[in-house]
């Protein structure tokens, strides 16, 4: 059986190969090599932190190229996601100015304040709404390309762990996928 695989199929651009006619058995015979080669991996590790102050930034990056080492994972993706509503991981530049800048800005953004007057969680008996509200602005999770079994970075970023809340253990995930 032959088929026509027209301009914009995808295949001619793989191949080099503009408006050709292909056998179906070689297309599938490349696709079902490509398939059984292929032996994708995933690697888990779990990062605890228990910080010591209500609010902090730590830099995580070694820990997470440590597990992208140990997971053999030359070509995929990490995910990184803080495992806790008041955590966040996040990307930007290992500068203590700036660090300093987000606490003033988050703070300005959304103050803690424990009573249950300017926060509706708070009138549950919790006292920490602020943090839910700073780990919402700086988000949950970081995605990674892993290219020749290293992280894949633009200049000057790291990955943080956004402690809002702090004074007991806390987990992210590290999730390497690929080959």
């Amino acid at each position: 059986m032959r088929v026509y695989l027209g301009h914009g199929a995808g295949v001619e651009i793989f191949f080099g190969l503009p408006w050709t006619v292909f056998d179906c058995r070689f297309i599938r015979s490349i696709v079902s090599a490509t398939i059984f080669e292929t032996k994708m991996k995933s690697f888990t590790e779990y990062l605890t932190f228990d910080i010591p102050s209500k609010v902090a930034f730590q830099n995580i990056t070694p820990q997470v190229e440590d597990a992208v080492r140990k997971s053999g994972v030359v070509e995929g993706i990490v995910l990184c996601n803080a495992m806790h509503i008041t955590a966040s991981v996040f990307i930007n530049d290992d500068e203590p100015g700036l660090h300093e800048d987000y606490k003033k800005w988050l703070e300005d953004l959304a103050p803690f304040d424990a009573s249950p007057q300017r926060y509706a969680h708070n009138r549950t008996g919790e006292d920490n709404a602020d943090a839910h509200m700073k780990r919402q602005i700086m988000g949950r999770e970081v995605v990674v390309a892993v290219t020749a079994g290293k992280l894949d970075f633009g200049p000057w970023e790291q990955i943080f762990y956004g402690e809002f809340d702090g004074h007991r253990p806390k987990r992210v995930l590290v999730k390497v996928i690929g080959e």
